[in-house]
C-alpha cells in the first residue's frame, strides 16, 4: 500500500490542502465578525435572521477546519474579536449599511464561497477535506437558496438585462 492508500486522516495533507483549509478559516473569521456588524445595521428581521443563520453556519464551518488544523500540527490564523452589539437607532442614518446593499454582500460572499469551496473539493487528494468542503458547499447553497427567495420577496434583487426570445417571451 502506498502513503495515499487507506485511512485518509493518516494522510499527509499537501501544501495546497493547508493553504486552502488556513486561508479559507481566515475568511470564515473575517465572515463571522462582518456579518454580526451587519446585524446591527439591519432593519428587516428576516435579513437579521439569514445573517444570523449565516453566522452559525460559518461558526461550524471554522469548527471543523480548526480542528484539523490543529490534528495537522498548523498555527490557526488570526480572529477579530467580536464586534459589540449596536442599537440600529444608535447609527446615524449616513453611517449605517442598506438592507439591500446588506443582502447583496450576503448573496456575493455565499458565490464567493460556493466556488471556492468547489475548488478545495477540486484540488483534495484527501478525502475527508473534499467531503466535508462537499458538506459545507450543500450547506452554503441551501442559505444562498434563501437570500435569493429573500431578496425576490422585498424587491432587493436587481437582475441583470434579461433576453427575451423573438416572440417577446421570458
Amino acid at each position: 500500500m502506498g502513503i495515499l492508500s487507506g485511512n485518509p486522516k493518516e494522510e499527509p495533507l499537501h501544501y495546497g490542502e493547508v493553504f486552502d483549509l488556513w486561508a479559507s478559516l481566515l475568511a470564515g473569521n473575517g465572515m463571522v465578525a462582518g456579518y454580526q456588524t451587519m446585524i446591527n445595521h439591519a432593519g428587516d428581521d428576516d435579513l437579521k435572521k439569514l445573517l444570523a443563520e449565516a453566522v452559525e453556519l460559518c461558526q461550524q464551518e471554522k469548527k471543523q477546519v480548526e480542528e484539523l488544523l490543529k490534528e495537522n500540527g498548523v498555527g490557526l490564523p488570526p480572529a477579530a474579536p467580536e464586534p459589540p452589539q449596536a442599537c440600529l437607532e444608535d447609527i446615524p442614518v449616513g453611517a449605517r449599511i442598506p438592507d439591500p446593499a446588506i443582502a447583496a454582500t450576503l448573496s456575493a460572499d455565499i458565490a464567493a464561497g460556493l466556488v471556492a469551496f468547489s475548488t478545495v473539493m477540486g484540488k483534495s487528494i484527501r478525502e475527508d477535506v473534499a467531503m466535508m468542503y462537499g458538506q459545507f458547499h450543500i450547506q452554503k447553497a441551501a442559505l444562498g437558496l434563501k437570500v435569493l427567495r429573500l431578496n425576490k420577496e422585498k424587491g432587493w434583487l436587481i437582475p441583470p438585462p434579461l433576453h427575451l426570445n423573438k416572440n417577446g417571451d421570458c
